[in-house]
């Protein structure tokens, strides 16, 4: 990746890892945007063809946009709304984020936290894509500390939202989340921390 040319940086990551914090302060050196779900949920919002769409969902649950990602593995399995209408609804509002994306990306260099960015810039011409990955154990740890859980109850947060995102990958894209051919550089935090895994990041990226 060049950073004296316009850039983009892709972070997906297993949960529990630190990932959107990893990209917060890798942006925050950089000096570049952060796009998380909430900056893509608002641009998402005002396009007006899946605006439509979009009421749709909310009125079935209305907390979907708290995680879409969660939202949707609940929202399949309903057996109640029929199985055309969710397929196209979802994707509808997967390619509007992925509009999102794109149009933010083409006007300045980013830090893209999940939402598939390694499979939207996948033919990019400078772009680097990063996983971030750990022990089970060691996120469940850090989860427990975190939220103040049990190490059970960490335990099922990980692999629930870890199962989540994978099927949110699986079904947008087609691609496994964790084969590291997806990716550049694949990192195992469990002896860097947040600020050593960002520092190994901005070695690589000088």
């Amino acid at each position: 990746m060049n950073r004296e040319e316009q850039f983009v940086i892709t972070i997906s990551r297993q949960f529990g890892t630190g990932g959107h914090e990893i990209g917060a302060e890798l942006a925050r050196r950089l000096n570049v945007k952060l796009l998380d779900k909430q900056i893509l949920n608002e641009v998402a919002k005002r396009n007006q063809v899946v605006e439509e769409a979009m009421e749709k969902i909310e009125a079935r649950n209305p907390l979907w946009r708290d995680d879409f990602t969660n939202f949707y593995r609940n929202y399949m399995a309903k057996a109640e709304y029929d199985g055309a209408e969710q397929d196209q609804t979802s994707h509808e509002l997967f390619e509007a984020q992925c509009t999102a994306i794109r149009q933010i990306a083409a006007k300045e260099s980013c830090v893209i936290v999940g939402r598939c960015g390694f499979h939207i810039f996948e033919n990019h011409s400078n772009a680097l894509k990063i996983f971030v990955h750990s022990s089970e154990d060691c996120r469940k740890r850090r989860i427990a500390e975190k939220y103040g859980l049990s190490l059970g109850d960490a335990a099922a947060m990980v692999v629930d939202n870890d199962y989540s995102r994978e099927l949110y990958t699986k079904t947008f894209t087609g691609k496994d989340w964790t084969d590291a051919r997806n990716y550049d550089i694949c990192l195992d935090v469990r002896k860097f921390g947040i600020n050593g895994a960002v520092d190994f990041l901005m070695k690589c990226i000088e």
